[in-house]
């Protein structure tokens, strides 16, 4: 999920945040509305995703969509802080806080008042600060370390992981009562996975932003590839791997054979020998079962969420089923 246009545009009634995400797919059209609905909300919005299926963008869709559009929009990667230094990023610190603190220094939350902070990866905050945070989104103000005084703060928070709070809170890790303060408005965004038919507008779009002249187009062949393969790093992995494939292109067209190995196998039919070979050599249904989840381990190169999804059941199912039949080691 990228920003730009590229294929088939979004209806122009929509607010200019939700015209940024491209695509055409049922999980993409519900998204849009989601975040149409959250940017007219004053509320904190969570934003929970895998890794790769574009939570900033969705952010920065829903402040596109608010009253706030013309104020800062601040991205603060929480895993990204270094631990010494959060609260002084945060919150800022005045002169003599702390050794080296010469002068007062105004922290990122102050620096977005008005408009939108977008904390990535939430779940990374350590306890201490999430206490002050919380207090943050309680009372609309914050305090800079070393001061007695607090500074009005009219900030939305956007909070995102690719977590679950919910499993950090039952361990400790994450305070219940933030949890239940960011969880306001929850917006999950979709897998690449889900929303294939999006694949071929956002490669479209990616081929574009290389800039390469002429852009070589993918033959039907590559593109089908890319479609059936899994993308277990979502749309982030579509776009490196579309931006690679350009970059190395032998012809005016990309073929399958341009394509990295693993996605260049993904659409290659199982043969009909194959196929029935365990009802020729009358395999038990454990055997059976043993060498279809082997397979889809192998396949996905030992995602077990993305093998789950191959095989058509739940996550904790398949964890269940490699332990019983140790096709991995647990």
């Amino acid at each position: 999920m990228q920003d730009g246009c590229a294929g088939a545009d979004p209806p122009p009634s929509l607010c200019r945040g939700c015209r940024r995400l491209l695509g055409t797919s049922p999980p993409t059209v519900k998204l849009r509305e989601k975040i149409a609905k959250a940017g007219a909300a004053t509320c904190p919005v969570l934003i929970v995703g895998e890794t790769g299926v574009g939570k900033e963008l969705v952010a920065r869709a829903i402040h596109d969509c608010s009253a706030r559009r013309d104020r800062p929009f601040v991205p603060i990667d929480c895993a990204a802080l270094v631990p010494s230094l959060i609260e002084s990023e945060l919150f800022g610190h005045v002169r003599g806080a702390f050794s080296g603190a010469e002068l007062t220094r105004h922290g990122l939350l102050e620096a977005a008042d008005g408009g939108t902070v977008f904390l990535d990866e939430i779940g990374e905050l350590a306890v201490g600060c999430q206490a002050k945070l919380l207090r943050t989104l309680q009372e609309h103000e914050v305090r800079p370390v070393g001061s007695t005084r607090c500074i009005r703060l009219w900030a939305r928070i956007i909070a995102a992981t690719n977590r679950d709070l919910e499993e950090g809170v039952r361990l400790g890790n994450f305070r219940r009562d933030l949890y239940y303060r960011l969880n306001v408005f929850r917006i999950c965004v979709p897998t690449l996975l889900e929303r294939r038919a999006d694949i071929p507008q956002l490669v479209a779009h990616f081929l574009e932003k290389t800039g390469e002249n002429p852009t070589p187009p993918f033959s039907d062949e590559a593109m089908a590839c890319l479609v059936a393969y899994g993308w277990p790093g979502n749309v982030r992995e579509l776009e490196n791997v579309v931006q690679s494939t350009a970059a190395q292109a032998s012809g005016p067209v990309l073929e399958t054979g341009d394509l990295p190995v693993q996605i260049a196998r993904s659409r290659e039919p199982i043969p009909f020998e194959q196929a029935v070979e365990g009802l020729r050599e009358c395999l038990t249904l454990r055997e059976l079962e043993r060498r279809a989840v082997g397979r889809a381990i192998e396949k996905t190169g030992g995602n077990v969420l993305e093998a789950a999804k191959r095989l058509g059941i739940g996550k904790t199912t398949l964890y269940r089923k490699l332990k019983e039949i140790r096709v991995l080691s647990y």
